[in-house]
């Protein structure tokens, strides 16, 4: 589930009977439920609409979900493949695997 940027992960609590959603990508702990999807949809929003209200009534940056910032340590072999590839075809090792991880995470146009 996404919703304002925040990325949820989602689990069925067998013994409750409900959906369960944590926001995941960041520090603090935010949680949800509801017995449907549809409840579930609106706890999600209403979570993430009172935290962000929460820390600005306080002052206090909320987390982030993600930068867009990305460190990879890769074996030289890897790296030196990868850097051939975006190579030939026109793009930065940037470019590259950017276009990568939207393919293989499912949000490639």
């Amino acid at each position: 589930m996404r919703y304002r940027g925040y990325l949820a992960r989602v689990e069925f609590d067998e013994e409750d009977n409900i959906l369960v959603g944590h926001i995941i990508g960041i520090r603090d702990i935010i949680c949800f439920h509801g017995e449907s999807v549809k409840e579930l949809e609106t706890a999600f929003h209403e979570s993430i609409d009172d935290y962000l209200a929460a820390c600005e009534e306080l002052g206090q940056e909320p987390n982030k979900p993600y930068s867009g910032k990305l460190m990879l340590r890769l074996p030289i072999e890897t790296h030196a493949a990868a850097a051939a590839a975006a190579e030939a075809s026109g793009k930065s090792l940037n470019q590259w695997a950017a276009k990568v991880f939207e393919e293989k995470t499912g949000l490639a146009c």
